[in-house]
């Protein structure tokens, strides 16, 4: 059995030595600058952790991992460019470096690897891996489009937003666990247990992610806090804020909402202020705390030792910044 940091260790190694020897090198140098500036490498280490659950030769499938890591980096170096953000990892994105017609064409370059790395596993298993992974990516952009949508609308509900966020990021997740149990030969049970769990985890993540935009440290969540409220973007926060506010705190917020001329750390506040009035914090602590507990009950479903479940136990409540 490895642990979660072996595995990483061996992901970043596995990344490093990925070849670029392919012309022309200007196609090339932004995809390697993307792979090349960190990140947790959640998606791979899932899926090798899922592998290990049944096999002891993660190694043997890293290069499909490999392929889940590009895939997920390609889907960031677009959303940037879409974004208009500057900054990724505490470094340029690549059309700021670069230029937008440069990311659009690396980025798609970027997929067409993901797809051929992707591909390099047992040939019997190849056609069930492919399909969870080509679904994976139809519906992550499904997802993204819905995002894309949501900006525009003021009347977006719970419901269409957990879709959204299932759709963008989590499956994903869920695929990365489902297909390593598939390359190790797990049962069919099995692998779509291990997806639901990786679905609920990906759920918690991602709201975790909303909870920290607003209530996080900088210097441990890589950014500046507050970016979800200064760009209005249709979190679970803000749509619980404008569902649960009485008529003064919805106008308040709806003021702040409609601002086009504002001083960010003021805005930040204010928002930041209703949500505390309105209880929107531990809103979002419950439901993180919902789809935790239902992973960990499929992650219990899964038909192997609990000792060899341990890992992938530890590496979800770190992903959860949970002690156990």
């Amino acid at each position: 059995m490895y642990s979660s940091d072996e595995l990483l260790k061996m992901v970043n190694e596995a990344i490093d030595s990925l070849p670029y020897d392919r012309k022309p090198a200007s196609l090339y140098e932004p995809i390697h600058y993307v792979l090349s500036i960190g990140g947790k490498r959640v998606r791979p280490v899932l899926m090798l952790l899922a592998y290990n659950l049944y096999k002891d030769d993660p190694s043997r499938v890293m290069m499909p991992a490999l392929g889940l890591e590009t895939y997920h980096n390609f889907t960031l170096l677009h959303d940037d460019l879409m974004d208009r953000a500057d900054m990724r990892r505490g470094h340029q994105t690549v059309h700021c470096r670069w230029s937008p017609n440069q990311a659009i064409l690396s980025g798609d370059t970027m997929l067409l690897q993901a797809f051929e790395r992707v591909e390099q596993c047992d040939p019997v298993l190849l056609p069930q891996v492919f399909g969870v992974f080509l679904e994976a990516t139809l519906e992550i952009g499904e997802g993204q489009q819905l995002d894309v949508e949501f900006e525009k609308r003021n009347d977006v509900t719970e419901d269409e937003y957990i879709e959204m966020i299932r759709l963008k990021t989590s499956v994903l997740l869920a695929s990365a666990v489902k297909m390593g149990a598939i390359l190790a030969g797990a049962s069919l049970e099995d692998a779509e247990t291990l997806y639901k769990f990786g679905e609920m985890i990906g759920l918690a993540f991602q709201l975790q992610d909303d909870l920290l935009d607003v209530y996080g440290d900088p210097k441990v969540f890589g950014k500046n806090i507050g970016g979800d409220i200064t760009s209005n973007k249709k979190t679970y926060m803000l749509i619980n804020a404008f569902n649960l506010a009485n008529e003064k705190q919805r106008s308040e917020l709806s003021k702040w909402i409609d601002a086009q001329v504002f001083e960010r750390n003021e805005k930040v506040q204010a928002v930041t202020t209703l949500y505390d009035e309105i209880g929107i914090r531990q809103l979002c602590e419950q439901k993180i705390d919902f789809y935790y507990e239902k992973a960990l009950h499929y992650l219990e479903k899964v038909k192997v030792s609990e000792e060899r479940k341990s890992e992938l136990r530890a590496y979800a409540a770190a992903m959860m910044k949970r002690q156990s």
